[in-house]
């Protein structure tokens, strides 16, 4: 089975004035396509084609360069789309609130170093909330690499992510991408990261 563009449980300006409508349909009908498209050229007549998405991350170091490339594009992606919603943000509750403050101390400290995590990683790349050894942990990968992956600095299960590629806020935010940063917070869906966390421990 190809991989196939996952559809948004959104319209493309529902995330509007955060991200707007025009970054949304260029960044999910464009490049997130482009990612899919040259996965599944770069796993044609392969075994991997059978492998889930998950599974191709955690064996990256066995695949050539275009699958973790697009590979990561794919998974990354997959997962932005989800953790983010229209009339979102706020402040999460319950265990992952617990969660938060035991890991972090508060959620304005949390939010701090994954804003600094999201600001700071230098050219292309994302920033994480993962859950590590049971624990929440913050991270940052360049390119397309995730948490997931067996090369990553990191690993980990990620349960929330910001894509910092230019691409992701540039016809909006040019070069200010701590801007893009701070609107992020008012799109976060808690309640998938929520999930999220429930799943990955």
């Amino acid at each position: 089975m190809a991989f196939e563009l996952p559809k948004l449980a959104y319209a493309y300006d529902a995330l509007e004035p955060n991200i707007d409508v025009k970054t949304m349909e260029i960044h999910h009908t464009k490049h997130h396509q482009a990612y899919i498209t040259n996965l599944n050229n770069a796993i044609a007549g392969t075994d991997t084609e059978k492998m889930s998405i998950e599974d191709i991350c955690k064996n990256i170091s066995k695949f050539p360069i275009a699958v973790r490339n697009n590979g990561g594009g794919h998974y990354n992606h997959s997962l932005f789309w989800q953790i983010m919603a229209p009339n979102a943000g706020g402040e999460p509750t319950g265990d992952l609130a617990t969660a938060i403050n035991n890991a972090f101390g508060s959620f304005a400290d949390f939010k701090t170093q994954f804003a600094t995590a999201a600001a700071t990683r230098f050219g292309s790349g994302w920033a994480w909330l993962i859950v590590k050894d049971g624990k929440l942990a913050v991270s940052s990968t360049p390119n397309q690499d995730n948490p997931l992956m067996d090369v990553a600095e990191v690993k980990g299960t990620p349960i929330l992510g910001i894509d910092v590629w230019e691409h992701a806020y540039y016809l909006n935010y040019q070069n200010r991408r701590p801007d893009y940063v701070a609107s992020f917070w008012n799109v976060i869906n808690w309640n998938e990261v929520a999930n999220r966390l429930k799943s990955a421990k």
